[in-house]
């Protein structure tokens, strides 16, 4: 094979060969309508006709209020010491809200505000059926009074076409004459999975599976941008089952997406497929993640029908779909193209990025004050969760290696601002605590992002006011003191509380019955052993290096000093691989992971909060948690936390 992919071009030329390709074939347009009735289920589906009022409404004059209906000259002249009476039948009549206006009348007076009289003089028995009506107060033309077309006139503009229908939507095109509505059908998309691998969601899991998400991810977002998914069931790395799936799909769908096989392994057959029954427009696209997409057509005897080969990383997958599906989907539906809002932030780190690709990276947002903060989150392309996190998407183009701390980026929001300002911003050192605590916020409408950089890192966050506030548990090997060294050292002048989360137990993480017979942290001189280390500026990185220099262990003689990790549970995920045999820990990590663990050490674990946010409304709730019953009880649940200290202000 001469290349890897037929072609890795920009990602405009990827969009514009697919587009062209679809033109000529007849599908650049809506491709149905439906004729549906006026009910809730047109709420989402897209107009496909301009909607203009049929009648006006209302179509008559119409009283607003229960009252009397008066010819407003009549009424001239009167006042609350010399009011005017006005004959029943002859000056005046009685209606109810909505009914229409007699042609002699051009007003309503209030039935509150009339005094409705007997044939004697006195108040009526029914004051709808009085004799007459006394008025102590003039009314102006048309005063409580529904005009004819107040609402819409005939032949009006209602709905433009492409509008997307909401409940409100239904009321106005039945006042103006409608009982059913064309709406742009909706495209059929084919959502199929391939490989051997896959499993389904439930089913028990072995070495080498991979649980099958991406199709029900695909289909999902589908039927999100409006159109109808249909997932087909898993087919296996065979050329032909692949090929006669694809084939199937093509007839009875509009769309095809070919889920994994796009790069170009021994049993990635997509390219291959799509070439050998259509047109192969595109084989690799220069954007990150989601470099193998495959675009082209499938032939079919009465029209050819778009394939989009979606890479198998998840995070591509969406992402890919989010390129070039949604658009299309737009274009089918005759709907505007989603234009996710967009705000302006400073990243908060440094980025390098592939000079001669567009990136999309996922990003954390939250403001601190009146500025906006975006900090880049996982890259790889298997981080499912990394998408669920974001609150957002930075578009790095091709030619640009990267950002610097600080600069100004464009993020293309997931979320709404008022969201964004009710996030609370942590960087620094990892704990299961914070999850706990985010889960305890939401009732409060506040949302908890971390971001796990090492309790150095929050430190330095604060320094270049980066965050709401950030966890630490850097110990001073000379007086034994947690975090207060480290502050006076790196941001001695920035007012500052610190608070105690927890106290909590590290120790080295084994696997199931320690099958390497690990007795101690001086085990790691054996060479028979892979150790798993946390990143530089980590308190847990600080608290090895204390106690292998107190062992007289060099860290160059520790196999696997050098393989780090960000935060307890991606160290003790490497343990439950069976990639190394051990790293220190919490005690919880090792416990969520059916570890085993050797406990060693006790440490503090605070959050360190600039006092200009300990004392904002944000950070509230969040402080007052610290002294709440539920949440101290769930943070004991939890193996290897002591809650004895939780809430009390070291500094």
């Amino acid at each position: 094979m001469s290349k890897i992919y037929l072609d890795d071009i920009p990602l405009e030329e990827a969009r514009n060969r697919l587009q062209k390709k679809i033109h000529a074939s007849g599908l650049w347009r809506i491709l149905g309508v439906d004729r549906l009735k006026l009910d809730e289920n047109l709420i989402g589906r897209i107009l496909a006709e301009t909607l203009w009022a049929r009648i006006s409404s209302p179509h008559y004059h119409a009283s607003a209020m229960d009252g009397f209906a008066v010819k407003s000259d009549r009424t001239h002249g009167a006042l609350e010491t010399a009011p005017i009476t006005l004959q029943y039948g002859e000056d005046t009549a009685y209606l109810d809200t909505g009914d229409p206006l007699p042609e002699w009348a051009d007003a309503v007076i209030p039935i509150e505000n009339v005094e409705p009289l007997s044939e004697n003089g006195g108040t009526a028995s029914d004051p709808r059926q009085p004799n007459a009506i006394q008025v102590r107060a003039a009314v102006s033309p048309w005063t409580h009074v529904r005009e004819m077309g107040e609402d819409m006139v005939a032949t009006q503009l209602v709905l433009p076409q492409g509008h997307k229908l909401k409940p409100v939507d239904l009321g106005a095109a039945a006042g103006a004459g409608y009982d059913t509505l064309d709406v742009a059908r909706k495209p059929k998309v084919a959502v199929i999975p391939t490989g051997t691998e896959l499993v389904y969601p439930g089913e028990p899991l072995q070495a080498g599976d991979i649980i099958e998400y991406n199709s029900i991810v695909l289909a999902a977002q589908v039927m999100e941008w409006g159109g109808e998914a249909t997932r087909i069931e898993n087919t296996p790395d065979d050329y032909q089952r692949i090929k006669s799936e694809v084939i199937k799909a093509a007839r009875d769908h509009d769309l095809v997406l070919l889920v994994a096989g796009s790069s170009a392994g021994s049993e990635d057959y997509s390219a291959q497929i799509v070439a050998e029954c259509g047109e192969l427009l595109v084989h690799g696209v220069a954007v990150r993640p989601g470099h193998p997409v495959i675009l082209g057509m499938i032939k079919g005897e009465e029209r050819d029908t778009p394939i989009v080969g979606v890479p198998g990383y998840p995070v591509s997958a969406a992402l890919t779909a989010e390129i070039f599906v949604e658009p299309l989907l737009a274009k089918w539906l005759g709907r505007v193209q989603a234009r996710p809002e967009e705000m302006t932030a400073s990243i908060t780190r440094k980025v390098n990025s592939p000079a001669g690709d567009d990136e999309y990276l996922r990003v954390a947002v939250g403001y601190l004050g009146d500025k906006a903060l975006a900090a880049p989150l996982s890259r790889g392309s298997g981080v499912i969760t990394s998408l669920v996190r974001a609150d957002g998407l930075v578009v790095i183009p091709r030619g640009v290696q990267g950002l610097q701390a600080g600069d100004p980026v464009k993020v293309r929001l997931y979320r709404s601002r008022d969201q964004l300002r009710n996030t609370i911003f942590v960087i620094g050192s990892h704990d299961l605590t914070l999850d706990l605590l985010a889960q305890f916020l939401s009732p409060f409408q506040r949302r908890l992002t971390s971001v796990n950089v090492g309790s150095l890192g929050g430190i330095m966050a604060i320094k270049k006011g980066e965050t709401h506030l950030a966890g630490s548990h850097l110990l001073d090997p000379a007086s034994g003191e947690y975090n207060l060294t480290y502050i006076k050292q790196h941001i001695p002048d920035i007012p500052l509380r610190v608070v105690t989360l927890v106290g909590r137990t590290q120790g080295l993480f084994l696997a199931k019955g320690n099958p390497k017979n690990i007795q101690g942290l001086e085990d790691l001189k054996r060479q028979d052993l892979n150790f798993v280390n946390r990143q530089h500026g980590a308190g847990t990185r600080l608290l090895l290096d204390y106690h292998l220099g107190e062992l007289g262990i060099p860290p160059e003689i520790v196999r696997g000093y050098d393989h780090e990790e960000y935060n307890h549970l991606a160290a003790a995920a490497v343990v439950a691989s069976g990639r190394a045999d051990c790293a220190l820990g919490i005690e919880a990590a090792s416990h969520a992971l059916d570890l085993d663990f050797l406990p060693l050490y006790s440490e503090r674990f605070d959050l360190l909060i600039p006092e200009e946010y300990a004392r904002s409304e944000l950070l509230a709730p969040l402080l007052d948690l610290l002294e709440d019953t539920e949440f101290r009880k769930a943070v004991a649940e939890r193996p290897g936390y002591d809650i004895s200290q939780m809430g009390q202000i070291v500094k």
